[in-house]
């Protein structure tokens, strides 16, 4: 559920506010929208990215359920690397059970609290330590916006892998068309999965592609004003206004080509706790896999 709002408030957030039309009273709800979205924060040895260069970068998308009094934790973690070179993308899900260093915290815990402890700079830190490559970008969606969007762009459509049923809804096998609700059933569902917390991993990059692809083409120039409502009460991203312009001109293609993967790994428990434990290959292989996208030495 947190995964697919995060996801959607990301995918939105760069895209869907920068995809579209800049004329008239839209540019100027668009403006306003990535002002509000817009919250810098600090941290070391962040790279200077160049945009009208076609430089690869990456992302961190984080679906966080707040409470009042607390920050909550990234139940969603999303890592998005994009060349513009090779017009491609590469979009997966780190399980939110999985043990590492937390980075500023000098212990070992689930990645998924690296949020709860630090927040945003935290997590991206210990997923940089994780992965072994630099997070440029964060964009973090509240749960909350996850129904909102979907029916803001008139529902999303995406193909099931098998029939199930989930949250009072039956998914046919093949394409199927979800308004909101929907789709917040279809990506919470993993009790009935084979895979688990992986096969739900799976249905939520389903959900946040199809925004992409719902948002790139998004006409309805109307419809536009409710996901900027939602969006600002919604989504935080580091990213400004004039960065999503760039990245909408000169990275755009690349969603259109998407390879996604799973990380290899097993549960265990530790002191009767839960964790996903990927190996030092596992991660070494996905490291040097990502900095070729990036092209990093």
């Amino acid at each position: 559920m947190k995964k697919l709002l995060k996801i959607v408030g990301i995918i939105a957030g760069v895209f869907a506010l920068t995809i579209g039309g800049y004329a008239g009273y839209v540019y100027k709800q668009i403006t306003d929208t990535a002002s509000k979205v817009h919250e810098p924060i600090e941290r070391d040895n962040v790279r200077d990215i160049d945009l009208e260069k076609n430089q690869p970068l990456s992302f961190l998308l984080l679906g966080v359920d707040e409470r009042n009094g607390d920050r909550g934790r990234s139940d969603t973690i999303v890592v998005v690397t994009v060349n513009p070179k090779t017009n491609s993308m590469i979009m997966f899900n780190i399980p939110r059970d999985t043990r590492t260093e937390i980075v500023g915290r000098d212990t070992d815990d689930k990645i998924n609290h690296a949020y709860a402890f630090g927040g945003v700079p935290m997590a991206m830190d210990t997923v940089e330590h994780f992965l072994g490559i630099p997070i440029d970008y964060y964009v973090k969606v509240d749960m909350e916006a996850f129904k909102e969007i979907v029916d803001a762009l008139g529902g999303v459509t995406v193909t099931n892998a098998f029939t199930f049923s989930s949250g009072g809804h039956q998914f046919a096998e093949g394409p199927i068309t979800l308004n909101g609700e929907a789709a917040l059933a279809y990506s919470r569902m993993r009790y009935e999965d084979p895979k688990g917390d992986l096969g739900r991993n799976i249905r939520q990059q389903q959900i946040i592609k199809a925004i992409i692809k719902k948002g790139a083409s998004f006409q309805t120039v109307t419809k536009f004003g409710n996901i900027l409502n939602s969006l600002e009460e919604n989504v935080k991203t580091n990213l400004t206004f004039d960065e999503m312009k760039k990245i909408q001109k000169h990275y755009r293609g690349a969603a259109e080509n998407t390879e996604s993967f799973e990380i290899k790994g097993s549960g265990t428990r530790i002191n009767n706790i839960y964790y996903y434990i990927v190996t030092e290959d596992e991660r070494n292989t996905i490291s040097a896999r990502l900095k070729e996208h990036l092209e990093i030495e």
